[in-house]
């Protein structure tokens, strides 16, 4: 192996003097075209451009027909920037040879380079009239990135698509489709190509990958775990079917079996955030929320910019009860990031819940704030201030939500509620009656805050009158 390394060396330095003398117009005068292709591409692999410019300039004085030099010095200007230099050669070396494939490969790349898309998009689909084989599969390639470029990504697709109907083992195609699927949503197309490259090349690892993920792409959750199951037979180390299997499991509320699969993710790559991350939700699912904080903690260290991890810790806390431990931790979110509605809601709720009402009104109150239109905030200020008999303020308050949501049905059971508390039955009637006919299925948020209000005979009257009507309906 040396010595043919060493003949190779030899035989380029060689090479090289006999150009250095051509240069300087010393004895030898004459180099064959193969001797100048390996002097450019060895000027290239150099980095060293204007030597590689120079010996092509050379090469097309003695080789002034030659399609391959014309091309390779477009190449070269491209390099530089000199589009539309390039392109007068390209059409010049297309007269010598019309079927040199990097005339319009290089063609597209000056096109787009000078913005005429549509220029290029024609080029490529005139070209594959007259290829065959890897050439034509090229020049999908090629139009595929124009179409890219150009942001008609269903065709993108459809280059794909037809790449892998001619080698339906292209790794290449087969690793951007699956992109493309979930990009453009067409999933069923999808299902249907791979199936076709499975019978024909049923160890295809990558096709039965992209057939899970199709399957995924339309929620069909246990055909896709299926799917990637097979593409672990065949190669049991893929890393990206561990993890969307776990993510297949999440969506049917598995955690257990999520979890598994996400451990598997960790043992064969790099740890990540949002690996961690999804086993501390699948934990906090499970209501294991110590384990849920280990790993969000995992992930928060991973990730220390992101403040909705620290959140989720302090959830946990909120979940066992835990409420001082839950406000140390908002403490340090908040610091990180003040206007996050959700934070300041947790840190009210903890606030009520320990007995600090005031604490309690501000955080709310700063929610509302923060998105006036949103109903979450105007809701927990609203029961908070019911829940401490601030009866006549939370009806204030309702009077705003109301007019600030655009009469979300909500604030009217609010109101209704209220009223009741204040002993305006009549009114609180009237209200009921208009939140029942807007929004049914609301009033669980209502009998949430005071389920005593069934044991008023004239309320529960109104209730079991629409919900018949429903059930009529």
């Amino acid at each position: 192996m040396k010595e043919f390394y060493d003949e190779e060396r030899d035989e380029l330095e060689e090479l090289l003097q006999q150009y250095d003398n051509l240069r300087k117009g010393k004895a030898v005068s004459y180099l064959e075209e193969e001797a100048f292709e390996k002097l450019i591409e060895y000027f290239e692999s150099q980095e060293q451009y204007i030597k590689a410019y120079q010996a092509v300039e050379i090469a097309i004085e003695q080789f002034p027909y030659s399609a391959s030099f014309l091309i390779k010095k477009a190449d070269l200007l491209m390099n530089k920037q000199r589009y539309q230099e390039a392109l007068e050669l390209l059409d010049q070396a297309y007269i010598f040879d019309k079927n040199h494939i990097d005339h319009f490969i290089l063609k597209t790349e000056a096109l787009l380079a000078l913005d005429r898309q549509e220029e290029a998009v024609t080029l490529l689909n005139e070209a594959l009239q007259h290829f065959e084989g890897e050439e034509r599969i090229d020049l999908l390639f090629e139009l595929a990135d124009v179409y890219d470029d150009y942001e008609d990504f269903d065709k993108v697709f459809d280059c794909l698509k037809e790449i892998l109907l001619q080698d339906p083992n292209n790794e290449e195609a087969l690793y951007k489709i699956c992109f493309w699927t979930d990009y453009t949503g067409r999933n069923a197309e999808s299902i249907e190509l791979h199936k076709k490259i499975i019978d024909e090349s049923p160890y295809n690892e990558l096709a039965w990958f992209n057939l899970g993920a199709a399957y995924q792409g339309i929620k069909l959750y246990e055909k896709a775990i299926d799917a990637y199951q097979y593409a672990l037979a065949i190669d049991e180390k893929m890393d990206y079917a561990y993890r969307n299997i776990g993510d297949a499991y999440i969506r049917l509320r598995k955690y257990k079996d999520a979890i598994e699969y996400l451990e598997k993710v960790v043992e064969l790559s790099k740890p990540e955030d949002v690996i961690y991350e999804a086993m501390g939700y699948c934990y906090e699912k499970m209501k294991n929320y110590a384990q849920a904080r280990f790993y969000y903690r995992k992930a928060y260290h991973l990730n220390p910019e992101v403040s909705h991890l620290l959140y989720k810790i302090a959830y946990t806390y909120f979940q066992e009860n835990k409420y001082e431990q839950c406000v140390k931790q908002l403490e340090v979110v908040l610091k990180m990031k003040q206007n996050k509605a959700e934070y300041h809601i947790l840190m009210g709720q903890c606030k009520m819940l320990l007995g600090y009402t005031k604490e309690a009104i501000q955080y709310f109150t700063h929610v509302v704030r923060l998105k006036p239109k949103s109903s979450k905030g105007w809701e927990a200020l609203i029961r908070c201030l019911y829940c401490v008999y601030y009866y006549e303020q939370a009806l204030d308050q309702t009077e705003q939500a109301l007019i600030m949501t655009g009469g979300r049905p909500i604030f009217l059971y609010f109101k209704a509620l209220i009223h009741l508390a204040l002993g305006k039955k009549k009114q609180a009637l009237i209200y009921l009656e208009e939140a029942l006919i807007q929004s049914p299925l609301q009033l669980k948020k209502i009998l949430q805050v005071e389920p005593s209000i069934l044991q008023h005979q004239q309320v529960a009257d109104l209730i079991l009158k629409y919900k018949k009507r429903k059930k009529g309906n």
